[in-house]
């Protein structure tokens, strides 16, 4: 089944209402003339260099409005844009590059140091963006990539993908392989079903939606970077349905300018990472005059807890959508809250989701019916360069072909479910998924550690955080600010653990196992009895 294209739907848009505002930050503004002249010579730019269909091309940025006009210029010539993780150290960023075989690297001059880094040795070309930071030598600038300017092919050629790195569940992660020709239409309930618009079949059906002035105009907000999956799908969704995209351009979130951004361009739609982001946006709009504009909240992935969703109920006349999807497919289920009369929110099972038994066969959803959450709708192609992971993740099943990310749910007979956990180790805080064992590798690098594990502890804020139990090498005492420090250097801020504690032994198994139970346990007495000693 094939859809509209987001390129061609983008550029229809812009050619029949050029001046329309696409894109607004704090300084200025882009129209959708302007967004598709800047895609336009991304696209020359990257044919020229030899870039065709099914090559790829790195995102290593934060939401800036060239982050669009990039991703469409990929996207236009069928060329992959991956989008990297811009809180990575350049090892993590040069793994990356490798594994998803790209040969051009977007960076901002800000992050300039770490991308070279992170590209030497390597067949790719390094184009920056100016935000202030040193140039880079022998890098391309991109405004004079946009100066020689360029023309988008008249149609996105078919058959061309787009790459969403996973933080996964099993290791390093990995690319999940959406066809092109099917996203959008995979899309369809969030683009336009949202807004209460039947979905189009053609482009020029998706183009005459955008620019009637009785589809509700939208101005989407998203507060979490574009590199996860629920910002980027509802950015290109908003531009898809003839939106303006408001962007919060600076690598740290800063709340009040957030909540300004949001007040001055009258923001319908916010894009959150549960309470990470919207506890403290609640904080701000409750000292401030509330959030009188916004009309939706999404959020997907992350602990998004009923007080904050009533908080933001209260300040606000809007609906809360908490999304329960992951990169490899979905939406699984969703919790929608309309008013606080609606909460506690109520996990409703969408279109294509089923719970699983032990012999992977549906079962009944019948009133305490357990099973593993699965999906089996429109589906990515699997992981980029993995086919042992990709059959692994993707089973096809008695002539189905499901995704089954691991989450174990019990039905409440009524269409609702609830959510029990992931077997799994995978520490989720902030909305970022952490693997333990890099971590704890990192942990190991270090002369004053003999042994490590790593878990997370619940957190109001983010969900989960990091934490990490580790035993000295003998004769060696551990230093706690330092290894964190240590750890720092190596791996992205958000896998640093937030507390280390010391034992001398980790009381390993006879198997080499850690019994987890007890080390949290272990763990959640002894920060309890630090916050006592503090308080």
């Amino acid at each position: 089944m094939t859809g509209p294209h987001y390129s061609d739907v983008w550029r229809g848009i812009a050619e029949r209402e050029p001046a329309r505002t696409a894109v607004a930050t704090r300084h200025a503004t882009w129209s959708y003339g302007q967004l598709a002249a800047e895609a336009d010579a991304v696209a020359r730019f990257l044919v020229e260099r030899g870039l065709a269909p099914l090559d790829a091309a790195a995102l290593l940025l934060y939401n800036l409005p060239e982050y669009l006009s990039i991703n469409w210029g990929c996207l236009a010539t069928g060329v992959a844009p991956v989008a990297i993780n811009y809180r990575y150290r350049a090892g993590e960023v040069r793994d990356l590059l490798l594994d998803s075989d790209s040969k051009v690297l977007f960076a901002p001059t800000s992050l300039g140091a770490i991308a070279a880094e992170a590209a030497t040795g390597l067949e790719i070309e390094l184009v920056t963006i100016d935000d202030g930071g040193e140039p880079v030598r022998g890098a391309t600038r991109y405004e004079d990539l946009v100066a020689a300017g360029g023309h988008l092919p008249p149609i996105a050629p078919r058959g061309a993908d787009m790459r969403i790195y996973t933080g996964g569940t099993t290791g390093s992660p990995k690319a999940v392989v959406w066809e092109l020709d099917t996203l959008l239409e995979a899309r369809r309930q969030s683009t336009w079903g949202i807004i209460g618009v039947t979905p189009p079949e053609t482009v020029e059906g998706a183009v005459e939606i955008a620019t009637s002035p009785a589809t509700p105009r939208v101005t989407t907000l998203p507060l979490s970077p574009m590199l996860h999956g629920t910002a980027s799908s509802t950015t290109m969704g908003t531009l898809a349905i003839g939106g303006t995209v408001v962007l919060h351009a600076s690598p740290r979130m800063d709340i009040d300018e957030a909540y300004r951004l949001a007040m001055e361009h009258r923001a319908t739609r916010l894009i959150v990472a549960g309470d990470a982001l919207a506890l403290p946006l609640v904080e701000r709009a409750e000292r401030g005059e509330g959030l009188p504009y916004v009309t939706s909240i999404l959020s997907s992935g992350m602990r998004f807890s009923d007080d904050v969703k009533r908080r933001l109920h209260t300040v606000g006349d809007l609906s809360i959508v908490d999304m329960l999807a992951s990169s490899e497919g979905g939406p699984y289920a969703f919790g929608i809250t309309k008013g606080v009369d609606d909460l506690p929110a109520r996990l409703v099972l969408q279109p294509g989701a089923v719970l699983l038994d032990d012999e992977h066969r549906e079962i009944t959803l019948e009133a305490g019916a357990l099973g593993r959450l699965a999906f089996r709708g429109i589906l990515p192609k699997g992981y980029y360069g993995d086919p042992e992971k990709t059959a692994s993740a993707f089973p096809t099943i008695r002539g189905h072909r499901y995704v089954i990310p691991g989450d174990w749910a019990r039905s409440n007979g009524d269409g609702t479910i609830e959510l029990l956990g992931r077997l799994s180790a995978v520490v989720n805080t902030g909305g970022e998924k952490v693997f333990p064992a890099e971590v704890e590798n990192a942990l190991l690098e270090h002369p004053a550690v003999d042994d490590a594990v790593v878990f997370g502890l619940p957190d109001r804020r983010f969900g989960e955080v990091v934490c990490a139990m580790v035993a000295p090498a003998e004769g060696a005492e551990v230093d706690v600010e330092a290894l964190q420090a240590f750890v720092g250097e190596r791996l992205a801020g958000y896998k640093k653990p937030r507390h280390i504690l010391v034992r001398q032994s980790l009381e390993r198994t006879l198997t080499g196992k850690v019994e987890l139970a007890r080390v949290k346990e272990d763990a959640l007495s002894e920060l309890a009895r630090q916050t006592e000693a503090v308080g």
